[in-house]
């Protein structure tokens, strides 16, 4: 990810992740030890595993195929948010967004223009560069699509972290500031590639800030650098 201190905008991409961080923690002000683990240093925090490519096997090692579903063979559209007003609902439904690509049917940019469509219109709660860490850079892309890669996501459950539900039971009108949910998603990601259909899987957990008003569709404000059991 290139550094922000090079760059005009880092700024204000540093600010709209202040905001959001604040509007998630809205309703977390009685507990500093979860703002503390939701707003720590990425280096000591879980990061989203980025695909790996390469001539022999275009996903990790690590992965394990046992009891995995295998992904579809054809080409999958683009991700399209859902129109809802539940944000563990929505929440899946972004996890299994961000879990997901498909390097035969798309490109790396009409993604992110894809994902970035999920964002709420509230720019000072929106956080683009949390999504854009968790896609392939466009060199990684390339030389994924040489190979067919794709990925596909099985999501598990979604939940309201305990903090967070503790702590919004306790200030219930703290949350009508921004209306900013924390949601904490698990499941699988299966990858594949040409010639190899059925692939392997990993595990996924994410936490997302999800913005629910009364008044519209639920939309992403952000991916959380660390997940909130």
């Amino acid at each position: 990810m290139p550094s922000h201190s090079s760059n005009p905008g880092g700024a204000s991409r540093v600010r709209r992740r202040a905001l959001l961080g604040t509007a998630v923690l809205v309703v977390l002000v009685a507990l500093a030890g979860l703002a503390a683990y939701l707003t720590r240093d990425g280096r000591t925090s879980p990061k989203a595993p980025v695909p790996q490519a390469s001539s022999s096997s275009p996903f990790s090692s690590a992965a394990s195929t046992s009891g995995s579903p295998s992904p579809r063979s054809r080409p999958h559209s683009l991700p399209i948010p859902p129109d809802t007003h539940d944000p563990i609902e929505f929440g899946k439904a972004a996890a299994a967004a961000v879990w997901s690509y498909d390097t035969r049917a798309y490109s790396q940019a009409e993604l992110l223009t894809a994902l970035h469509r999920w964002l709420t219109t509230e720019t000072k709660y929106a956080d683009p560069a949390s999504v854009d860490v968790v896609v392939p850079s466009p060199a990684l892309w390339k030389e994924m699509a040489t190979n067919g890669q794709f990925a596909t996501a099985k999501v598990n459950e979604g939940h309201f972290p305990d903090s967070f539900t503790q702590a919004l039971q306790a200030n219930p009108g703290t949350i009508t500031q921004a209306y900013v949910y924390a949601v904490t998603v698990s499941g699988k990601q299966s990858i594949a590639w040409n010639g190899s259909p059925a692939g392997g899987a990993e595990n996924r957990v994410t936490t997302l800030a999800v913005q629910c008003r009364p008044s519209h569709p639920c939309a992403l404000a952000g991916v959380m650098p660390s997940v909130a059991p």
